[in-house]
């Protein structure tokens, strides 16, 4: 077969057991159809072959992102960015600079802004100082809580309140009116349709689809949002991942855009199964799985929350919070009804990924992979597991012997990359810091590592990424928790892959796979660990098609 693209001169590191190192790698119609030394690869080149030299660079498996939200991710990229935006001050400079950029936009919507960016619990009032007459909003930097400006709540028609489903809150004050603390995804939905992005928060929202059914022209612009998220994927290496919300309507738009010859990555994308829903509901997840199973568009899995976040004292606890005593919030699915419907789900043959952060909520979820396990009998199933952020010790050896993959986002730790030590180590409280974000202990106890971003919740830079879990710093009177180089590359390629059922289409370099390429900058093996985050990506390969050049 004749490579239509060869690269060599590079220090590939390929994942496979069986080949773990090579010089050189050929590509022919997509897939690679060699990879060994240097001199044996060139020998392949004909005049149209274009062949790259990566001066000694790593040449990896494209990273695998294994937790993002490409949908709003991509339509979030033209809102305001508040990462190290501190105090009321800077806050407001910020939001006047960019409602003067943007005189007609219907809602001034910031992203990143963190639970202590002032100091003081926000509310619609401080917002209301900044600007008081156009509606404005923050969303968290978690996503998990949005504050918005009086005139915000008073267009989304909730400044007075509204009803709820379990688990989403509008904070009421004593006056009767919204504080303009909104709590999970439906309570803040109404504002965030107020800029014209009700459908990208849908899949996560409610996991239903949009009704009525978007034009032409609706879709287009979803499209295009979603084609921006891709495009600043690959600008980050990345060439498969599994966008954590979304509906048919997502694979839908995803499917356009590989008509178009625009699809730049692999995505997977699940059935969102919310509390309210009865099991029949599953039977949306069957469908997307049918319809869309190709090496590039898969399903296959369903998503759910079992709790919130630490932050906002809405992740589930098997202690009370500190300074709240008996308190330790709810799971959304209790545990009773969560066996039910992980062990249906289960005997579908699906996968299940469950958000959980509190050790009570990974409890509940481990406990109802275990019911599935002994109604359904042992299978190759890869239940997930998302973020771990706390964990009783001794439910860790539960995750191997259940075969249960720790999908685990490096940059969420508190000092490892964005996010200030304080005040969630204060939230979490100082008798657990031995038991939460833990990478390593989990690894050495043989549960299977997936790495990710969960952007936009972070930057999605993957090199920053690996750069976190390098250099993360230990919390005082607690175990170390950083990864070893190899660990860590493997759980953002292989180990990607293989948690996504996806093993046999990409994730390692060895013929036959997807050609799915990442160059660095250098030799990430040679660089100092505190400076791998400021590694650069010199070329995306998906598919055998560049779709990234540095």
């Amino acid at each position: 077969m004749t490579p239509d693209l060869i690269l060599t001169n590079a220090r590939i590191l390929t994942m496979n057991p069986a080949c773990p190192r090579a010089e050189a790698v050929a590509v022919s119609d997509g897939r690679i159809i060699a990879v060994g030394n240097r001199a044996e690869i060139e020998r392949m080149a004909l005049t149209d072959t274009e062949v790259i030299d990566c001066g000694g660079s790593t040449l990896l498996p494209g990273f695998f992102e294994s937790h993002l939200h490409l949908f709003f991710g991509g339509a979030e990229l033209a809102h305001l960015q508040l990462t190290h935006v501190e105090g009321e001050d800077a806050l407001a400079r910020a939001f006047h600079a960019f409602a003067a950029a943007n005189p007609d936009a219907p809602l001034l919507m910031a992203q990143g802004g963190h639970y202590a960016i002032l100091d003081h619990p926000m509310t619609r009032h401080d917002l209301d100082r900044i600007i008081p007459d156009r509606p404005i909003a923050i969303c968290a930097h978690d996503h998990h809580t949005v504050w918005a400006n009086t005139a915000a709540l008073r267009v989304a028609g909730i400044l007075e309140g509204a009803e709820m489903p379990h688990g989403h809150e509008v904070v009421m004050g004593e006056d009767g009116l919204a504080t303009g603390e909104l709590r999970e995804f439906e309570a803040f939905g109404p504002v965030i349709a107020i800029g014209g992005e009700k459908r990208p928060n849908l899949g996560i929202a409610t996991g239903e689809e949009p009704s009525p059914w978007p034009t032409e022209a609706e879709q287009a612009i979803d499209r295009a949002k979603i084609a921006n998220g891709l495009a600043h994927a690959a600008k980050h290496g990345i060439t498969s991942m599994v966008n954590m919300d979304g509906n048919h309507y997502t694979l839908d738009l995803l499917r356009g855009l590989q008509a178009e010859g625009k699809l730049t990555a692999r995505v997977k994308v699940p059935f969102h199964f919310k509390p309210n829903m009865d099991l029949t509901a599953l039977d949306r997840a069957d469908a997307m799985t049918r319809d869309f199973d190709d090496d590039w568009l898969t399903s296959g899995f369903v998503k759910m929350f079992m709790d919130g976040v630490i932050d906002s004292g809405t992740a589930f606890r098997l202690d009370s919070y500190p300074g709240r005593p008996g308190y330790h919030s709810e799971p959304l699915f209790p545990g009773p009804r969560f066996n039910e419907i992980a062990t249906e789900i289960d005997r579908r043959g699906l996968q299940i990924a469950v958000h959980a952060i509190g050790d009570g909520a990974v409890r509940t979820t481990i406990n109802g992979y275990e019911a599935a396990q002994k109604a359904n009998g042992k299978r190759d199933s890869r239940h997930r597991i998302e973020h771990i952020e706390m964990i009783d010790p001794s439910d860790i050896p539960r995750l191997d012997a259940l075969g249960i993959t720790a999908s685990l986002q490096p940059p969420h730790a508190p000092g490892a990359m964005d996010f200030a030590m304080f005040p969630t180590l204060d939230v979490i409280g100082r008798t657990r810091w031995n038991d939460i974000y833990l990478c390593r202990t989990l690894a050495e106890a043989g549960a299977p590592l997936a790495f990710a971003s969960d952007w936009p919740v972070t930057d999605i830079s993957v090199m920053r990424g690996i750069g976190a879990a390098l250099n993360r710093p230990a919390f005082e009177g607690a175990e170390d928790q950083r990864v070893p180089l190899m660990q860590v590359l493997h759980a953002y390629t292989a180990g990607g892959a293989w948690a996504a059922h996806r093993e046999h289409v990409t994730g390692t370099l060895k013929t036959g796979l997807a050609a799915d390429i990442v160059v660095l900058s250098g030799d990430i093996e040679t660089t100092a660990p505190d400076k791998v985050s400021a590694m650069e990506i010199r070329l995306t390969i998906c598919g055998g098609r560049i779709t990234y050049r540095g």
